[in-house]
């Protein structure tokens, strides 16, 4: 299959069916499938949602649900998190990918949050790219699974996979994210994140995909995969 150009753009709604009908086939043989999805736990919650997307950074899904627990147990708001010093918070955090360094810019965080708004998370995309440690990947999910807003959360598995179906041709999660605004149907932006991420979990992986097992394989150029299952 070429890749994906304006003049014969992917098939959204049967992309989009086929992965939601993948997830429902794993929630009916299972346990909650989203286990390591760790926004969609605390959704509506704004401090959690941010801080636990914070913690999740270059860290595995289960340690990022733990640390995150811990987190909010003990700072269940940003107020809460500046009882704690740094090194109490990074003990806390631990073993989460680069712990000091997102204790100390929770910490910075909460300041900012207490100083400029009241204690509140914003809900702007400009207001949160402003606080340390945050990216637009953060960002975007803090408005998906906090405010509820319009967005495309683009992780490593939401670029990859968009890459190799020829989607979009893109080096960056942002080229990526960018593309997708331009292509994809504005009711599937809050939702392809949480398929791709756990779809590049399962069966999408970076290295020999399951290509077998694949759900939209008529929807993907599969541009790079050299070996596959």
């Amino acid at each position: 299959m070429k890749r994906q150009d304006q003049a014969n753009p992917p098939e959204w709604d049967s992309i989009m069916a086929a992965l939601g009908q993948w997830r429902r086939g794993l929630e009916q043989d299972g346990p909650d499938p989203a286990v390591g999805l760790v926004a969609e736990k605390y959704r509506r919650d704004p401090w959690a949602v941010l801080a636990s997307t914070i913690l999740s950074l270059r860290t595995k899904d289960e340690v990022t649900l733990a640390a995150s627990k811990a987190l909010l147990a003990a700072a269940p708001s940003p107020a809460a998190l500046l009882g704690l010093s740094e090194d109490a918070l990074a003990r806390l955090i631990y073993p989460a990918g680069f712990y000091r360094t997102k204790a100390s810019n929770l910490r910075k965080i909460a300041g900012l949050l207490l100083a400029q708004y009241e204690g509140a998370v914003p809900k702007t995309m400009e207001a949160l790219l402003a606080l340390p440690g945050v990216g637009r990947k953060t960002a975007n999910l803090v408005l998906i699974e906090a405010f509820d807003q319009d967005g495309i959360c683009v992780d490593t598995h939401v670029h990859r996979i968009s890459n190799r179906a020829g989607w979009v041709s893109a080096k960056s999660p942002e080229e990526t994210e960018a593309g997708l605004r331009r292509l994809l149907p504005r009711v599937y932006w809050k939702g392809i994140n949480a398929l791709l991420v756990l779809y590049g979990q399962r069966v999408c992986r970076p290295l020999s995909p399951f290509c077998s097992q694949c759900a939209i394989h008529p929807h993907c150029a599969r541009q790079g995969v050299r070996r596959s299952r």
